[in-house]
């Protein structure tokens, strides 16, 4: 990444830099670039997965077990909730993922991967009332008729 680029991130909001930092990752998953990648992501980095065992792309990718292009994430939605960016795709009817990344201080700490899943992120945050807030939720338009699992990711 650039220094024009950092510069530019550090004086956005947090959850606009977060969105950046997030997008920077996908193009420089997009583009094979590991160096923006790997200085993108804690060396711990917490991972949890929901879908079919076969399909942990993005953990396959950032671990090198399999080349970048070997599955494309094509992002069409990029959403930030406080230290959380949420990242929605889908190719046609088969396959559909959300990738939720929590970033402290600038870095990718947490990622968490749900394939042909459907998610729904709610604030359970007390306020003084006994509701949740829904905060986002999976809207994919090819896969509206389709019956996938869901979960709830709480904020």
């Amino acid at each position: 990444m650039d220094i024009t680029n950092v510069d530019s991130v550090a004086a956005a909001p947090p959850e606009n830099q977060n969105k950046a930092i997030v997008n920077t990752l996908y193009k420089g998953l997009a583009s094979g670039d590991t160096v923006t990648v790997a200085g993108l992501i804690a060396t711990d980095l917490e991972w949890w997965f929901h879908g079919p065992q076969n399909c942990h792309h993005m953990m396959k990718m950032l671990t090198g077990k399999c080349s970048t292009t070997a599955f494309k994430f094509e992002p069409r939605s990029i959403d930030a909730i406080d230290e959380c960016v949420i990242v929605e795709g889908w190719e046609g009817a088969q396959v559909y993922w959300v990738h939720v990344w929590t970033l402290k201080d600038g870095v990718i700490t947490q990622f968490r991967e749900y394939f042909n899943t459907w998610l729904t992120v709610k604030d359970l945050r007390p306020f003084g009332c006994s509701s949740s807030t829904t905060l986002w939720q999976s809207h994919p338009r090819d896969l509206t008729k389709r019956s996938l699992p869901g979960l709830m990711f709480a904020i």
